[in-house]
């Protein structure tokens, strides 16, 4: 896989492919076709051991965030622990957050997760637009809202963040130190991709080429008055040729079927402004990792999946208390909902916070 990702050619598409649209930009068409039933679907059945409730809260910025609320029916007159969840990039909450917040709850949790900014639900204008700054708000503005409800203990917060938000997760972990324990699931960095590319691979010329179409394209919105937004992206999955790596193909198993396919998601149904991708340029948000000592670190990877260096480099430069978990078998979506062979390790995550949340 390194040897393809090293590729400057492919290089290139896959930028294209998870920075500017990770789709394909057909969301007209296709929200034509979707009723009010498809938009409420989750990709996953509530546990009969779990209430969910939607609920609003507003990050610092003042912009309101939609999400969905979590809790043990069983919970007796203790105050429980509290997990924010949010990922993957370009996902929302009735996708794998929810799975995780809805398994999580099951397990005794008070948990909320929700749509970032901009996506989903969830206040912001323009639409679709990506933050690492605000994104990381998002995470700590969602234990605001989980530290304000009666029936939790501040004094044991959690966060587990999914694939980009993996990178935010740390991030948040490190800045507020409310947070006591923090589980990343197939983790990117994605200032660090969108930066410098897969493998650090992107060429100073590549860079500077990319941040030239960029500023080129703020030029075009202005005169426009509104972003544009990216063009193609993942194809349909009857255009799969079977030649495409094989993290594209589970990109499109899983964001393109009804496995976990949601018309406001927008890996499924949408794109980035094309913009998008100047808010990580200069904005590395893996600066600070070492500050989440002493509070303990659980980074789990897919051992087959493509983004496993982002988990091993983060797992080395963080500081002890650390654990990084590789999943056997498993691919980057696997950790989304489990797979085929159930991979996410929710007994694994159970003991972590409990022992940790204390």
């Amino acid at each position: 896989m390194r040897r393809i990702m090293r590729n400057t050619g492919m290089i290139a598409v896959l930028l294209m492919l998870m920075i500017q649209a990770c789709t394909n930009n057909k969301t007209n068409v296709k929200n034509e076709q979707i009723n009010q039933k498809e938009e409420e679907r989750y990709t996953f059945d509530l546990s009969d051991k779990v209430t969910r409730e939607k609920v609003t809260f507003t990050n610092r910025y003042g912009i309101t965030l939609t999400g969905d609320l979590y809790l043990p029916k069983e919970r007796g007159d203790e105050k429980l622990a509290v997990l924010a969840i949010s990922g993957p990039y370009g996902a929302v909450k009735e996708q794998a957050s929810g799975l995780y917040a809805n398994t999580m709850a099951s397990r005794g949790f008070a948990v909320v997760a929700f749509d970032p900014s901009y996506t989903g639900e969830s206040g912001g204008e323009p639409r679709n637009v990506a933050s690492p700054d605000i994104f990381t708000e998002d995470l700590s503005a969602a234990i605001d809202f989980l530290g304000t409800q009666p029936f939790v203990d501040r004094t044991k917060v959690g966060i587990i963040g999914i694939c980009g938000f993996g990178g935010f997760a740390l991030n948040a972990t490190a800045v507020d130190k409310r947070v006591k324990a923090v589980a990343v699931a197939s983790m990117y960095d994605m200032s660090r991709v969108t930066a410098k590319g897969y493998f650090d691979s992107m060429t100073p010329e590549q860079r500077t080429q990319l941040l030239e179409q960029l500023s080129a394209q703020r030029w075009t919105d202005a005169e426009n008055g509104k972003p544009g937004y990216g063009q193609g992206g993942l194809p349909e999955p009857e255009q799969l040729t079977g030649k495409e790596p094989e993290f594209v193909q589970g990109y499109v198993n899983y964001y393109k079927t009804k496995r976990g396919f949601h018309p406001r998601s927008i890996n499924s149904n949408g794109s980035w402004t094309i913009t998008t991708p100047v808010s990580f340029m200069n904005m590395p948000i893996m600066t600070y990792i070492k500050e989440i000592t002493p509070r303990p670190i659980l980074i789990i990877a897919g051992e087959k999946a493509h983004s496993r260096y982002f988990s091993e480099d983060a797992y080395a430069a963080a500081n002890e208390p650390k654990e990084l978990m590789i999943i056997p078998g498993a691919v980057h979506t696997d950790l989304y909902d489990g797979g085929d062979n159930n991979y996410i390790p929710f007994d694994k995550l159970e003991s972590f916070f409990k022992t940790n949340l204390k």
